[in-house]
């Protein structure tokens, strides 16, 4: 079985740009907020625990909700679910700014849940709809570079408005959240209106693609063991490591895992839109082979690092194959659904968020239990299995693409 993939990129629609620039606004404030957030939870004499609880009650809320985002979005259109997504976030923020104690501030950091996934399941199935299939990973690496920068960006101005006053970042956070709605609202069209009005050449399907249906596809299979080995190590194992790693193993202080992350991101972003071009051009099928045995070499060889700089350039090679693990898997998807599957593009988001939840958790058992290396070489394992079931995706055929 062979697939069609159009191998050059045409103009990108205006909602690519819309989604990129409201995801940058997002990770920013919450940029600004994460960091914060642990001090502030402090001051209502909340411990560790706590701490750990607030940030882990977010993502079980947003996992929760993620299955029934994508029937939302159907119903309501993705614009305004994204929209109304991002201000529920926005309102949680700024409530958050004035809570009178931890319980409080507890339930309203995690009912800030229900809008981010509305928000994410929304955006993908907008922008996967919105583009033709020689587009997709293009789409995909814009999105995705809109909330690397973001998140570089927003730590920086979150230390400058912490000087000022603990709430100033939670206020903030909800500053940026009602002007990415905004956009979202605004200028954000239908993705069939778009397809239509910007001459994209492959309009979204006109039935929907359920579950059931995508669950047969070797490309979507591939695509959810990819997005929890991502999830695992990416979002949860590599935060929750390497800073022990950097501090307890290679005594390099706790400022040199923000240089060390920060260099590593600012790879992963200068590489993401080649990357997506080559998505489009090479196809699926090669780059999440090449992004999971990237990744998985990286991760293998972390631990093991002799010095704290040929750590940062191990976290440079895993940034560069994180790159095609951001974009390749979410183009397959959206091949998979032409965006008119939210369903499937929900539980897709899904497995990144039970692979950040999870990972954490083995990875600090095999470690107290074990050794620090076994967390790393299981998430090594994760990755290479992801890498050999992508290969058993069918391989794409490279049709010119009209000009």
């Amino acid at each position: 079985m062979k697939t069609g993939l159009l191998r050059d990129g045409l103009r990108l629609p205006t909602n690519v740009w819309v989604l990129s620039i409201s995801g940058f606004l997002v990770a920013v404030g919450f940029g600004v907020m994460l960091p914060v957030l642990p001090s502030y939870a402090k001051s209502f004499d909340a411990n560790n625990f706590q701490v750990g609880v607030i940030v882990s009650a977010f993502a079980a809320v947003r996992l929760a909700m993620s299955p029934f985002a994508g029937r939302l979005a159907t119903k309501l259109g993705t614009n305004r679910t994204i929209g109304f997504g991002i201000y529920f976030v926005g309102l949680s923020s700024l409530v958050m700014a004035y809570a009178g104690s931890y319980p409080e501030l507890l339930f309203w950091r995690a009912i800030g849940g229900l809008g981010s996934a509305a928000f994410s399941v929304a955006a993908l199935m907008a922008l996967m709809a919105g583009v033709a299939q020689n587009q997709r990973g293009q789409a995909a690496g814009i999105y995705q570079g809109g909330f690397l920068l973001g998140g570089m960006a927003g730590p920086a101005i979150g230390g400058a408005l912490s000087t000022i006053s603990m709430r100033a970042p939670f206020l903030f956070y909800a500053a940026m959240l009602v002007i990415a709605g905004t956009l979202a609202l605004v200028l954000l069209k239908n993705p069939g209106v778009a397809a239509a009005d910007e001459g994209t050449p492959e309009a979204p399907a006109p039935e929907t693609v359920t579950l059931a249906m995508a669950l047969k596809d070797r490309r979507y299979q591939a695509s959810l063991l990819s997005s929890l080995a991502q999830g695992w190590q990416s979002f949860g194992v590599r935060s929750a490591l390497v800073p022990i790693l950097i501090v307890e193993y290679l005594h390099a202080g706790t400022a040199f895992t923000g240089v060390a992350f920060a260099v590593a991101a600012v790879v992963q972003t200068l590489v993401l839109v080649p990357t997506g071009r080559l998505v489009d051009r090479w196809g699926r099928r090669p780059m999440m082979i090449l992004g999971a045995t990237l990744t998985g070499l990286a991760t293998l060889a972390t631990p093991f690092a002799p010095d704290p700089w040929t750590l940062v350039a191990i976290l440079c090679v895993y940034g560069v194959g994180a790159a095609s693990l951001s974009t390749a898997p979410t183009a397959a998807v959206g091949d998979v659904v032409h965006g008119a599957g939210g369903t499937p593009i929900a539980v897709y988001s899904m497995m990144a968020d039970v692979g950040a939840m999870a990972g954490p958790l083995v990875a600090g058992l095999l470690t107290d239990t074990l050794t620090i290396q076994a967390a790393f070489v299981a998430g090594a394992a994760l990755l290479g299995a992801s890498a050999l079931f992508s290969a058993t995706m069918p391989r794409e055929t490279r049709v010119e693409a009209a000009r």
